[in-house]
Formats: C-alpha cells, structure tokens, sequence
C-alpha cells in the first residue's frame, strides 16, 4: 500500500536501523529509531544562532527536528512520527543540517560537532 498522509501513520516508510547506520551522516548516531547528534559552540548566542537556521531550513523542508538548546551546545533529534522511525526525510534533514553547520563553523571560530 502506498503511503498516504491522511492515513496518518505508515510505517513501511520506517528504516531498518541497518539502513540508518549505512545512511546517516557524518556526526549522526542513530538509535532506538532516532538519529540525533550533539553541536558545541563557542558561545551561547552561536548556538542559538545556529538553531534559528536550522529551524527555518526545517520550515523549507516541511520536516522539523526536535531542537534542544543547551549553554554552548545545540542537540537535534530527527523523528518521523508518523512512520514510527527514522525516514528518508530524517536523513536528508540531518545531511543539510550538516551544510548549514559547516558553513557556520567557517564563519564562526569554536564550533564543533
């Protein structure tokens, strides 16, 4: 059956955790059907920073992770709740995200990932 986003749920679009360890970027853990990875800044205001794009990267991809802002350190969890898992989505959402914090480590001195 094709997924359906009125169904509300479909779990065949969940991936194996094989799958997700083979796809997961650089950084990225995968576990218990969550990819997730922690970013250290060199300051509180960078890491916040870096969450307002990643939240605005989220709202172009239609696909939001769960952010976490700690003093210097910023975790992102990728879930698709609807599929129960780590999706395909989830991956291509870690992978930009990955984009976004190399070019701020460039331009900012003291991030780390």
């Amino acid at each position: 059956m094709a997924y359906d986003p009125r169904m509300g749920y479909a779990p065949d679009r969940k991936l194996t955790d094989g799958d997700v360890h083979d796809l997961k970027p650089a950084g990225w853990w995968g576990d218990d059907g969550l990819l997730f990875r922690e970013f250290t800044f060199g300051s509180y205001q960078a890491g916040v920073d870096f969450a307002v794009q990643v939240a605005a990267l989220a709202e172009e991809q239609d696909h939001h992770p769960d952010i976490h802002i700690f003093y210097k350190r910023v975790r992102l969890n990728y879930f698709t709740h609807d599929a129960g898992g780590v999706t395909g989505a989830d991956i291509t959402g870690a992978q930009a995200v990955n984009g976004l914090f190399d070019l701020a480590s460039k331009s900012v001195d003291g991030a780390e990932g």
